[in-house]
This record gives structure tokens, sequence and C-alpha cells, in this order.
């Protein structure tokens, strides 16, 4: 089946990746020429592990194409999924002005029947809103040209996004039409995917909110809950271990850190805050899992500070700028919050990233980038691990002691053993761990 993909981002890029693996041909388009220009160099823009290999091999294969000829794509495919971004406004709520203007332009130039299918992550009752814009475009038309609109979910892991696109865990599809729903399953019959939920619309992007809400409730709960073991001197790590033998609770996203961020958990939640209070309701728990994530990194900086005696003069080492491992994206990262701590604590920074640093230069110019661990680390007087890269956690550490002037390790990650660093003579500590 031709499908075409609005939105060549994250979400979008390897969507369609993963629909030419399943042999599907796929057109996708974007208005940012120089991102298509990228792609059609065979670059990706952005690091995601695999992402690119794959492109390149559905590039050759003329399973996959760029461009940015919009109208193109709109009337040589049936089916069509909007995965622009939907950015947070100040206030929260999700913006959904570059949902709209692709919902203009799908009304502006379709030629015959579509299935307009909602990749993007939106507010409940967006799809109801496409389908509204897309009438209003046509009636300027003058035209009845028959459509369906559909809540198609993405539940990728940055990192693992190839992964979970070919062999998705679950797959929503919201749709009131039979029409579309046969369609939808037509083009996910090649997909092993146990588990194919069809619901509503409004049900499907809820379960979207729902899921990475829960999600994020898991980390600020156990973020929480460690500093309550910090206080009464109890390890989290051992903690969440016993939490995490109940089948009903698992291990996954118990681990206790400086908290989240990324492109998913920081904006949903902020916005599933402000669809509830826009209907005169407080989701008390949301909001609480919000400002855990919003003061743990500095809760944690506050108590480093405190072991070192102060920032002020001292070198201080950041290991890991993005928001998780195996991924470029420094979105919401807890590492542009500590960053910017020690700058106006007045620390002399370094630091190191395998893919993160290039973007982190545009936010902080003044600080200095080193090209490993072990520069990074020369003289300093401690280090804050903010990404539990395998590069940290698999470094000679014995090694690194010999060139640093002084022996703190800060562990924002909870990724080293400590009895381990104690006995090469590091001063650590962890999120909620007792000293050793």
């Amino acid at each position: 089946m031709k499908i075409a993909i609005i939105g060549a981002g994250y979400v979008g890029t390897t969507t369609a990746a993963a629909f030419a693996h399943h042999g599907h041909e796929v057109f996708v388009a974007d208005n940012n020429q120089e991102k298509i220009k990228a792609f059609q160099r065979l670059k990706v823009p952005f690091y995601e592990d695999g992402l690119e290999e794959a492109l390149k091999e559905f590039i050759q294969k003329n399973l996959l194409s760029f461009t940015t000829d919009i109208k193109q794509i709109i009337q040589g495919c049936e089916v069509i999924f909007l995965a622009v971004g939907t950015p947070s406004l100040t206030t929260g709520e999700a913006d959904l002005s570059y949902i709209k203007e692709a919902a203009k332009e799908i009304g502006r130039y379709m030629n015959d029947y579509k299935v307009i299918v909602i990749k993007s992550t939106v507010p409940v009752g967006t799809v109801n809103y496409v389908q509204e814009v897309i009438q209003d475009e046509l009636k300027a038309r003058k035209s009845n040209i028959p459509f369906d609109t559909v809540s198609n979910p993405e539940f990728l892991r940055e990192g693992k996004a190839m992964e979970d696109a070919i062999d998705p865990e679950r797959i929503v599809i919201g749709s009131d039409s039979e029409r579309a729903e046969t369609i939808m399953r037509t083009i996910y019959k090649e997909f092993r995917c146990p588990n194919i939920m069809c619901t509503s619309p409004k049900n499907a992007e809820m379960i979207k909110y729902a899921s990475n809400s829960f999600l994020a409730a898991k980390i600020s709960f156990m973020n929480e809950l460690a500093r309550l073991c910090d206080v009464l001197g109890v390890d989290v790590a051992e903690v969440s271990k016993g939490m995490g033998l109940d089948s009903r609770i698992g291990h996954q996203f118990l681990q206790a850190g400086i908290g989240y961020g990324g492109s998913c958990f920081p904006k949903d939640t902020k916005a599933l805050a402000q669809i509830a209070l826009q209907r005169n309701l407080s989701l008390g728990i949301v909001e609480a899992v919000c400002a855990v994530n919003e003061t743990q990194a500095q809760w944690f900086l506050e108590k480093a500070e405190n072991a070192l005696g102060s920032f002020s003069g001292k070198q201080i080492t950041v290991l890991g700028l993005t928001f998780k491992p195996d991924t470029d994206d420094i979105r919401e990262a807890s590492s542009l919050k500590i960053i910017d701590y020690l700058v106006k604590k007045k620390a002399l920074i370094s630091v190191f990233d395998p893919k993160g640093m290039e973007h982190v230069k545009k936010l902080f110019p003044g600080i200095s980038y080193k090209t490993d661990p072990l520069q990074a680390l020369t003289n300093a007087d401690a280090a804050i691990i903010a990404t539990e890269w395998k590069q940290f956690t698999e470094l000679d550490w014995k090694s690194a002691k010999k060139v640093m002037a002084q022996p703190y390790i800060f562990d924002g990650r909870n990724s080293l053993d400590p009895e381990v660093m104690k006995n090469l003579g590091y001063v650590y500590m962890g999120v909620g761990r007792p000293p050793l």
C-alpha cells in the first residue's frame, strides 16, 4: 500500500522505516527543506540506533522517499499519517498549530477518499478537530470528497525506536469507521503484534496520555521515595528490587534518579494536567508527578554541593548530556538543569557525551567539551553522572581516579556499584543510597 507521512521528525521517520520494512511504499514529506535534503543524502539529522541504516536500505529499494511536495503525496496515497510536532505551550497545553496546518493542506489538496491517521501525541478530541478543519477546507472548495480520521498513537522508546516500530508490543487504532478500521488492519497485517486494540478515537488519544503519565508517575514515585530513603539510611535500589518482584508492580521504571526528560513524559504529563484544568478538574497525582520531576535534580545537586563543600571555583565534570542513553535527544534533559545550576554557582565545567554535545553547545557555549570521559575527568574535583551511558558504567574508574583532583562521584542515575567505588577510594553519593 502507498502510505504518506507528513512530518520527518523522530516519530515520522521511524514509522516510515517500519512500514517500508513490512513492504509498504512510503512517502515522507516535510516543509523543512534542509531536513529533507539531509534525508535525500542518506543522512539522518538526529541519532536513533539503527535508523540511518534502515532508511538507507529502504531508500535504495525504492520503498521509501523524502520530499517537500506535500500536495503530491496527499494526492498519491490513500492513507496519510500526521506525525508533526505538538510541543508544549507556556501553559503546558499541546500546541496544535502544526496539526492544523497539515489538516488544512490535506483538505486543500485531497482528490479522493483518504484515511487521515494522527500518529502525533494530541489532546483528547483532536481527531474530531482535524475532521472539522478538513471539512472546512473542502467546503471552501465546494467539494464533498469522503474521508475518515483515525487515532493511532505511537509507543516508541527513544534508543529502541526501530525495534518498537517494527515489532510493536501493542497497536491501538481509534476509529468510528469500519472502512477505515479495515484499511488500518490491512496496513498492520504483516506486523507481528500480539495486541491490536480497536476502540474510539477519544479512547485511543487518552490511552497515549495515560500510558506516558503512568510511567512518569512510577519514576517520580521512586524519586520522591529516594528522598525519604536518604533520610532514613535506606537503599532505594534494594527497595526497588524488592518491589519489582511483585508481578503487579514489575521492575520497569522503578529506578530512582535525577528525573525523567525527553520529548514525551514532560510534555504529556503537563498536557494531561492542563486538559483536566480546562474542565475544572485537578489531577493531583499527575500534578505531583510533574512537581517532583521539576525539583529532583536540584535536590540532588544541593546534597552534592553540601558534600563537596562548595561548587564555586571547583572543576566539575558532567558525564552525560542526553536525557537517556542511545539517543542524541537533550529535550528536558536533567543535564541542562545541572549545568545551569553549576554555572550559577560559578563552577568550572567540563562535559562529555557520546552523542549530545553539539546540541548542548548551542545552549552553553562557554563550558568545556571534551573528546572522551578521561579527558573530561582530568583535574576534576567531582564528577556528576547525568546519563547512564555504557561509556561511564564500563569506564576504568581505577585509572580515572588517578587523573582527578578529588575522588568525588555524584551518581545521578545510580549506575555504579557503591561498594566497588568505595573500594577504589572514591567518595560516592547516589540517589537515595546510604553512604558505605
